[in-house]
């Protein structure tokens, strides 16, 4: 069964509307610089996987709508480029220390599904986004989750 997972990225670094006007509605998740979440990306995504979209530092924070991983993990090539804010000089095309996924724009929620209504949504109070201190920007979501999450805005 394809995996879960919720992305985190502020709309002013790239937005839900950046997706859906990329072509082909696709783009590479570059940039991540965690390590948990590189293990997810690395060890964790594949083609087929769910992914709900999430702005966080928005006015309100919400999830945006559902993408889907399109190409299986592969290196962040921004982190060998030194003009790239993504830049590590630690990472070599040898020996990668980032990767990245290709996720496709699916549907949008409408209206997006706001921090504050999933907070107050029974069943969601384990999601690891809700959990406190919790700021990956890659997280996996159970099954149980997504079916509530899907429940509060039917296509």
């Amino acid at each position: 069964m394809a995996g879960i997972w919720l992305l985190k990225s502020e709309p002013s670094v790239f937005s839900w509307q950046d997706l859906k006007a990329a072509p082909q509605q696709t783009t590479c998740w570059e940039g991540v610089r965690n390590y948990q979440a590189r293990n997810f990306i690395r060890d964790h995504m594949q083609v087929g996987d769910r992914v709900l979209f999430y702005h966080s530092n928005a006015n309100p924070a919400a999830i945006m709508g559902i993408a889907e991983v399109v190409k299986p993990a592969y290196p962040d090539h921004f982190a060998w480029n030194p003009e790239s804010r993504y830049f590590d000089p630690k990472s070599t095309p040898e020996n990668p220390r980032w990767f990245m996924v290709d996720i496709q724009y699916r549907r949008d929620f409408s209206p997006p599904i706001t921090l504050a209504e999933l907070r107050q949504t029974p069943g969601l109070e384990t999601m690891l986004l809700l959990q406190k201190g919790c700021r990956l920007s890659v997280q996996p979501v159970t099954e149980l989750e997504w079916q509530i999450i899907l429940g509060l805005r039917s296509p």
